[in-house]
C-alpha cells in the first residue's frame, strides 16, 4: 500500500538524490553490455475519455480512482507523488531517474506518480494514457520485469476497469500502443560499436524487425554516454511472450556485436585503447569544471575500460550510479540548491573527484 506522507515530497526527494535505483546495480545477466531492462504496460480505466481529451476535474478523479486501487493492492510500500506540485527541478529530477517519462514532466494539470521502495517500479498516472505501469530491473531480466509487471497489472484491474474491446486488445491513445499495451525496453552501453562506427548496424537491424532504437530518455533523445535503448514498435497481434522473446534475441545479437568489438580492440589496439581509458579517468579525476555531456562521454569509455579489466578499485555499480547522480537536477539536489550552468559544473568535477578518489587505472 501507498505509504503514510510522513515528510514532504520535497524532502523525500533530496534524500532519494543520495541513493540508487536497484537497477543501476550493475549485476544481472549480460550486464556487462544491458544497462538495464524495462516492460511497461499502457491501461486506460473503462468509462472515462482519454487523457488528451479529459478535463482537469475528470482528470483528478483518475488520478484519485488510481490511487485508492493501489491502497486496496495491498503491495510494499510506495510514495505517492502529486506531479502537478512539484518544481520543474524535481520533475526533471525524476525524469533522470527514469521514474517518470519526459512527457510526463513537461505536461501540466493533475497528474501523478506512484513509486516503490527500491524504485523497481513506478506507476505513472495521466501521461499519455490513464496509467504507465513500469517496471525495471539491472541486467538483461525481461522475463522477471515482465512477470513483476503482470502481476502489479491484474492487481489494479481487479478494483478497476480497463478500456478492453474483443477484438483491439487494451484501449490506448496511440495506435501503436494498442493490443498488449506492453512496451519492452533494454538500455545498452554501446561504446566499442560507436568507436568502430558500427553504430548503424544496430538501426538497421533494428528497423527490419520492427524495433526502435532511441537515447538515454526514449524517443527523440540523444544517445548520452553511448547508451541505446532498444525497444518494440508493434504491441498489437503478437502476444506478451512472443515480443519478450522477440527483443531479447535481438538483444543477445547486439551483445555479441558489442563484445566482439571491445575483444578486436583490446587485441589489436590494447595501448591506444589503454591510453584512452587512462586519458578519460584522469580528466575525471582532476578536471575542476565539467559539462554534463563531457562526463557522460569519459564516464562511458571508462565503464568499457572497467569491464575490460584496465580499470582496478572501482565498482561499476559507482559509475552506473555517476551517470545519474551527474545530470543537471541530481547534482543540483545532491548540493542543495538551483545553479547555473558554470556553477553546476564546477560542481560536478568536484562531486566526480571525490567519488573516484580512491579509484585508478591498471
Amino acid at each position: 500500500m501507498l505509504n503514510p506522507q510522513s515528510v514532504d515530497n520535497e524532502t523525500w526527494l533530496s534524500r532519494l538524490a543520495t541513493t540508487s535505483g536497484e537497477w543501476l546495480r550493475g549485476d544481472g545477466p549480460e550486464s556487462d553490455i544491458v544497462i538495464s531492462s524495462r516492460v511497461r504496460l499502457a491501461r486506460n480505466i473503462a468509462g472515462f475519455p482519454f487523457v488528451s481529451r479529459a478535463s482537469a476535474d475528470i482528470r483528478h478523479q483518475i488520478v484519485q480512482l488510481a490511487q485508492e486501487s493501489l491502497n486496496s493492492a495491498g503491495q510494499p510500500a510506495r510514495r505517492f507523488v502529486n506531479v502537478e506540485t512539484l518544481s520543474p527541478l524535481d520533475c526533471q529530477f525524476l525524469m533522470e531517474r527514469q521514474l517518470i517519462s519526459r512527457e510526463l514532466a513537461r505536461s501540466d494539470g493533475p497528474r501523478a506518480v506512484v513509486i516503490a521502495d527500491g524504485e523497481r517500479h513506478s506507476i505513472m498516472i495521466n501521461e499519455e494514457d490513464h496509467l504507465r505501469i513500469q517496471v525495471l530491473h539491472s541486467g538483461l531480466a525481461l522475463e522477471e520485469c515482465w512477470k513483476e509487471c503482470d502481476q502489479l497489472d491484474d492487481q489494479i484491474e481487479a478494483s478497476v476497469p480497463y478500456a478492453f474491446h474483443p477484438q483491439f486488445g487494451y484501449l490506448t491513445a496511440c495506435p501503436t500502443n494498442a493490443g498488449t499495451g506492453i512496451r519492452i525496453s533494454v538500455m545498452l552501453h554501446l561504446p566499442g560499436l560507436r568507436l568502430n562506427r558500427d553504430i548503424q548496424k544496430v538501426n538497421n537491424t533494428a528497423q527490419k524487425l520492427s524495433l526502435a532504437v532511441r537515447g538515454l530518455y526514449g524517443e527523440g533523445s540523444q544517445a548520452l554516454g553511448d547508451f541505446y535503448q532498444l525497444s518494440n514498435q508493434v504491441t498489437l497481434g503478437m502476444s506478451e511472450p512472443d515480443l519478450l522473446g522477440h527483443v531479447q534475441r535481438v538483444v543477445l545479437q547486439v551483445v555479441s556485436w558489442e563484445r566482439k568489438v571491445r575483444e578486436t580492440l583490446l587485441r589489436d589496439g590494447r595501448g591506444k585503447l589503454h591510453d584512452q581509458v587512462a586519458r578519460a579517468f584522469g580528466t575525471l579525476t582532476s578536471a575542476r569544471t565539467i559539462s554534463s555531456e563531457e562526463t557522460m562521454h569519459l564516464l562511458s569509455i571508462v565503464r568499457m575500460g572497467l569491464r575490460l579489466g584496465l580499470v582496478s578499485n572501482l565498482d561499476v555499480g559507482v559509475i552506473n550510479e555517476l551517470f545519474i547522480h551527474t545530470q543537471p537536477a541530481h547534482l543540483q539536489k545532491l548540493q542543495g540548491e538551483e545553479l547555473e550552468a558554470d556553477r553546476r559544473n564546477v560542481a560536478r568535477a568536484n562531486y566526480l573527484r571525490q567519488r573516484l578518489s580512491s579509484s585508478s587505472v591498471s
